[in-house]
């Protein structure tokens, strides 16, 4: 069995990632999901959350996705993303604020409010959140 995968990772703007990985970690709808060489076809939505993929000679990368869709093929995983930011680019302050911001919407129960809005956008910045302490650990190991 091959020990890498090819990977895309586009966004609406450009190609964010394509090279070879040896695993990539993924939110789907249903949970966390692990994708190896040599994995079974599939297609399926992608929950904002992380992309974790560990690329040769042990080095591991990190990116925040806002949402997509993976498609895992023989040869290939690839990953159409809304939104995609290397982990170590987002920022936090803004993660922090916009994640009260949208609990504060909540707690208000306007009628008038968009809770389907609110409440994508509170899962947005808490999968931003995550992705930075996940990047906390990952430096403060290092």
């Amino acid at each position: 069995m091959p020990s890498t995968i090819h990977l895309d990772i586009v966004s609406l703007e450009t190609n964010i990632f394509s090279g070879l990985v040896e695993m990539v970690v993924v939110t789907g709808e249903m949970g966390e999901l692990g994708i190896l060489p040599g994995h079974t076809q599939f297609l399926t939505l992608i929950k904002p959350g992380q992309i974790r993929m560990a690329l040769p000679g042990n080095i591991e990368d990190i990116y925040y996705i806002s949402g997509g869709i993976l498609e895992v093929q023989p040869k290939a995983i690839t990953i159409l993303a809304d939104t995609v930011v290397r982990a170590t680019d987002l920022d936090e302050a803004a993660a922090i604020m916009a994640h009260e911001n949208a609990q504060r919407l909540l707690a208000d129960k306007k009628s008038n409010m968009d809770f389907s809005l609110i409440l994508s956008q509170l899962a947005q910045a808490t999968a931003q959140l995550r992705t930075l302490k996940l990047i906390h650990k990952k430096t403060t190991k290092d």
